[in-house]
């Protein structure tokens, strides 16, 4: 008897083939069971999706083609796991295929039944992991992080942990898994990070606390046959504990029972290709269909998680996230008299073309002579953005791009942040031939160099040069470089470090006493509605990085300081900052959102079309437009003009997108669902022709 077997398969973007794919199979395989397809002239790997149904006559003249080998060493995958997929397709308006095969490991889809099968029996089993934490590795807790502890313990659900920095979220993570698995023998637990390069430290914690074989990662930085032996893990149970990026939301985790999201606020959890899903909007849908509870940790939340989270009691109640608060740090008085004091140097008082005010560097030659760290902080890597002919006013373009290269002088290249173009630097202008060409402005390369020229003369407590380093893209390519420079500040070797964002995030520097932001204030003014609320986040998380050690700031007699460098010192950001009060921040913030009609308290879409003229990239966007007005409950949503992106050219190719917006959420899924078909079809039509490729993002995070 032969059956028709429902497949997702990863078909092309726009191939508009559907969701599943039809085959005949001459056994009837349980959802979720992971099969080998043709499909065209290749052989690619699919999942079953629905369960099978027999063939009638009918249909085997349709002449289905026939499934190949089932992986059926593998069980199946999980109902929850497919709905997860299911529901992220639908709501990214994506192809279920897509999603299903983008989360799977990519060795997985190159390997036969047979290899497949030899692996998973040469895998060793994993032991049993205990059941309690080592007590050696217990710190005490304090009062705050008790209770947050026992309410989440007691109740159920999604609860935001509004911790400052310092205040132990990272033991709360690790309590709250070590209750979990000792309470349940099966039960999993999954701990994601904002970035890469966060991931090594936390992964040396866990493993300290749970031992290495109950622990696995999952990211991109990873070799396959690493991502595979990890999805393996903890698909069959035997890793307790998955650590990961935003692409562990996919993992396949049977047992799960609890998801953390630490920096929940941070934008690196919404992918920027392909499918833009939100994995931390995904981790509470996916806790919420599982039964699990989910922790967002955050010391700036996202203003949407804060909006979700209103006490019930107030003004406004009626949030769905439990909220939780640690105001204080670990080892220090209560209250926030322990956060680093925040002083404000107004620029515009200081002399033209000031890069570093005389105040800052006294404090920061302060810091040297007492053996302590000071950690400047500047969002722009390379020497200088652009570089310039004052005679004829040549500006170092991309050509490839509507954006400036980046001038390098480490290995003297003009280099394209956007398409990666990369040049030597010319040894004269390439329009008037003037010898005389400068760079303009100042990134993390050219601070680096002033900084060495001004303290070349100061002495470190011990005699020796003083020494300041960087981190940031650039520095960092190599393998293995960002572990030993971070090493390298850990260990005291460096005395001023200059970094781009990365160095602000989570980090744990025990030496660090002043840190500085020098150039802030573009941020202030962008067109996006969101900069501010990344600016503030930025800056709490960069002051966090001062004073975190408490026994180590007594023992120097030293306090911690957030020096920011801005124009605009009367601010209301700066304010709330100064105060540490992101409460007030955010109030002020959801006030000007909700009078403007925007996010949290509307939802958003854009349509984004790529093509070779940014005139044939509008006209399909147009055409859009005008085939939406005949959707059903299209007048119940906004559908703004199109527009080119601020970085209108990337490769050579033009982009422009059109703001679609909608005070109810499932108004924006219905037309953007009835959409789709449409957007096909003007694919084919005139309109269409000169268009690369088109694409909706859903929630999008920068317009």
């Amino acid at each position: 008897m032969a059956w028709r077997l429902d497949i997702a398969v990863q078909t092309p973007a726009h191939a508009a083939l559907g969701d599943l794919l039809s085959y005949a199979g001459a056994a009837p395989l349980a959802p979720g069971t992971l099969v080998r397809v043709p499909l065209g002239r290749r052989e690619v790997l699919g999942v079953v999706w629905n369960d099978p149904a027999p063939l009638d006559g009918a249909e085997s003249d349709l002449a289905l083609k026939p499934v190949g080998a089932a992986l059926d060493a593998l069980a199946p995958l999980g109902d929850a796991w497919r709905d997860l997929v299911a529901f992220a397709a639908r709501y990214y308006q994506r192809s279920i295929g897509e999603i299903a095969l983008a989360a799977l490991p990519p060795q997985l889809r190159d390997l036969t039944a047979t290899q497949l099968a030899r692996r998973l029996k040469r895998k060793a089993t994993t032991g049993p992991v205990a059941d309690t934490p080592e007590a050696a590795n217990l710190v005490s807790l304090s009062p705050e992080q008790t209770a947050a502890l026992a309410r989440i313990e007691a109740e159920t659900g999604t609860f935001l942990l509004v911790g400052s920095t310092g205040s132990g979220k990272t033991e709360v993570y690790l309590r709250s898994v070590a209750g979990l698995l000792a309470r349940d023998a099966a039960a999993q637990a999954l701990v994601m990070v904002p970035e890469i390069n966060l991931t090594p430290q936390l992964e040396a914690r866990f493993k300290a606390r749970f031992g290495d074989e109950a622990v696995v990662s999952l990211h991109s930085g990873m070799t396959n046959p690493q991502r595979l032996a990890s999805w393996l893990a903890a698909h069959s149970g035997a890793a307790r504990i998955v650590l990961g990026t935003r692409m562990a939301v996919f993992a396949s985790i049977p047992g799960l029972k609890l998801v953390v999201v630490d920096e929940e606020h941070d934008p690196s959890y919404k992918q920027q290709e392909g499918a833009r899903y939100s994995a931390r909007d995904l981790a509470v849908w996916r806790g919420q269909r599982e039964g699990a509870k989910v922790i967002l940790g955050s010391a700036t939340p996202s203003l949407e998680s804060w909006h979700q989270s209103r006490p019930a009691e107030g003004e406004d109640p009626g949030g769905r996230y439990v909220r939780l608060a640690m105001p204080s740090r670990v080892g220090s008085g209560a209250g926030s008299g322990d956060l680093p004091a925040v002083r404000l140097v107004d620029m515009n008082l200081q002399p033209p073309r000031t890069v570093l005010s005389g105040a800052l560097l006294d404090a920061i030659g302060q810091r040297i002579a007492r053996g302590e760290q000071s950690m400047v902080f500047l969002n722009r890597r390379g020497y200088a953005p652009v570089l310039a002919c004052a005679d004829c006013d040549w500006k170092s373009e991309c050509p490839h791009c509507s954006a400036y290269r980046v001038f390098h002088k480490i290995d003297r290249t003009l280099r394209c942040h956007h398409c990666g173009f990369t040049e030597r630097v010319p040894r004269a202008c390439p329009s008037c031939g003037n010898p005389d060409i400068a760079p303009v402005g100042r990134g993390t390369e050219r601070l680096e160099e002033h900084l060495g020229e001004l303290f070349a003369a100061v002495k470190r407590p011990d005699g020796s040069a003083v020494r300041v380093a960087r981190i940031d893209a650039d520095s960092t390519r190599k393998q293995g470089a960002l572990e030993s420079q971070l090493a390298a500040v850990h260990a005291g070797e460096v005395d001023v470090l200059v970094g781009t964002q990365m160095i602000a995030k989570g980090h744990d520097f025990r030496r660090i006493t002043l840190v500085a932001a020098v150039n802030p204030d573009g941020a202030l003014f962008s067109s996006d509605f969101r900069a501010p609320e990344r600016l503030f986040s930025l800056l709490m998380q960069s002051a966090g990085r001062a004073g975190r050690d408490a026994a180590y700031l007594a023992a120097q007699g030293a306090t911690a300081e957030m020096w920011i460098q801005t124009h605009h010192a009367q601010h209301p950001l700066f304010a709330a900052l100064r105060k540490h009060d992101y409460a007030a921040f955010a109030r002020q913030q959801l006030e000007e959102r909700a009078a403007a009609g925007m996010p949290p308290f509307a939802f958003q879409a854009l349509l984004r079309a790529d093509a070779r003229t940014q005139e044939a990239a509008q006209a399909f966007l147009n055409a859009a437009n005008a085939a939406a007005d005949a959707l059903e409950g299209a007048d119940r949503v906004v559908r703004y003009p199109a527009v080119p992106l601020a970085i209108q050219r990337v490769a050579n190719v033009e982009r422009a997108q059109m703001l679609v917006e909608s005070p109810s959420r499932a108004a924006l899924q219905r037309l953007l669902a009835a959409w789709q078909p449409l957007l096909h079809a003007l694919r084919r039509t005139p309109e269409g022709k000169g268009v690369i490729r088109w694409l909706v993002d859903v929630d999008p995070h920068s317009i």
